[in-house]
């Protein structure tokens, strides 16, 4: 059977990413090295390495002289080769960080938003975001393109917010788009909480494979991890978690539903028993794990990580105490290790993921 150049493309940027997977986890890294644990033929291995130097993003640094055999050469990945900009669009603040090919953090600033703000406001405050860090760390040239983690309900597939919560002038909304018109960049559309997890995917590795990012701010919801991979749903509207009843009686939410999780939550916390409020949100944690057989839950956003160590506590508690037989079912409990700045930076790494990543394969 002959191959198609799509083919042959697609065989290349699959080998690509990855040599490029491993890169980002060595601090140098020789052929055989990346042979042995991909699985590709030496020969196949010159070739990607080939092409990634010429490209720029990865560079050779020396030789090492066994004792015998061939010299080997060594390579390494370099970060500031190219970078990406995330923003994490909030209810009343846009959070733009700036993040190199490793996916470090180079930069992090936030700006407000007006209240009940449009889509035209956002852009022009992401816009003048954007060129300013542009400006400050002279990345011309090397900018792989935007990533917007945004208020649900979304399609990602299209890029359209459909009618995010409690923002009056989003109702199908082509963010995508809008986004990419107004920046001149590829862009980059998803949930605030599925670029979230999708940060504390890249910092944890391959252990890190069914999984559940809570975010706290302004909202609940639930970024997921499943099979070592975003988990979006059929509409690609996975995560409302904070949309999931428990009390069939409650007070009505946003949503128009009454008793959802995030209203009763939000109740308690406006009322200041905050610990309520981290129960609330630790027997829904307790509902998913009983759903989804989760081996992680990392807990973040603003709200929860200004009282982190109580929700740590009740979540932790819960686990422990009402999932059964948790001797078995272990579920490691933790919060984000990059703090307020996870959902932008989840967003960067999306973009680089997309230019880097494991090619998808197209639907049949």
């Amino acid at each position: 059977m002959h191959r198609t150049a799509a083919d042959l493309s697609f065989l290349r940027g699959y080998n690509d990413a990855l040599v490029m997977a491993l890169a980002r986890t060595l601090p140098t890294f020789e052929r055989g090295t990346i042979s042995e644990a991909t699985g590709l033929t030496p020969q196949a291995v010159s070739k990607v390495l080939a092409r990634l130097v010429e490209e720029g993003v990865v560079a050779p640094v020396g030789v090492r002289r066994p004792a015998t055999g061939k010299p080997a050469g060594v390579y390494e990945l370099v970060p500031a080769s190219r970078y990406a900009i995330g923003a994490h669009v909030a209810r009343s603040t846009l959070r733009l960080v700036l993040t190199d090919l490793a996916g470090a953090i180079r930069s992090s600033r936030v700006t407000p938003l007006p209240p009940d703000f449009t889509p035209g406001q956002l852009l022009d405050r992401m816009a003048e975001g954007i060129d300013a860090l542009a400006r400050e760390h002279d990345i011309a040239g090397r900018l792989t393109g935007v990533g917007i983690g945004m208020i649900g309900p979304l399609d990602h597939a299209h890029g359209t917010v459909r009618d995010a919560h409690r923002l009056r002038h989003w109702h199908d909304v082509p963010l995508a788009d809008f986004a990419g018109e107004a920046l001149g960049l590829p862009v980059h559309v998803d949930k605030d909480v599925t670029a979230g997890v999708t940060a504390e995917a890249w910092r944890r590795g391959a252990s890190f494979r069914d999984a559940a990012l809570i975010m706290v701010e302004s909202g609940v919801g639930a970024g997921l991890w499943l099979n070592g991979a975003a988990h979006r749903g059929a509409h690609t509207n996975a995560g409302e978690f904070g949309h999931t009843v428990i009390q069939l009686d409650g007070p009505q939410c946003v949503c128009g539903r009454h008793g959802c999780l995030e209203v009763v939550h939000d109740r308690a916390a406006e009322a200041g028993d905050i610990d309520l409020a981290a129960r609330v949100v630790a027997t829904g944690v307790v509902n998913l794990l009983q759903t989804l057989d989760l081996g992680h839950v990392v807990l973040a956003g603003a709200d929860l990580l200004r009282h982190g160590e109580t929700y740590l506590r009740s979540v932790t508690e819960a686990v422990r105490t009402q999932v059964p037989r948790a001797d078995w079912l272990t579920v490691e409990v933790t919060l984000s290790g990059l703090g307020a700045d996870t959902i932008a930076a989840g967003a960067a790494m999306q973009v680089l993921d997309g230019r880097y990543g494991i090619p998808e394969l197209a639907p049949l």
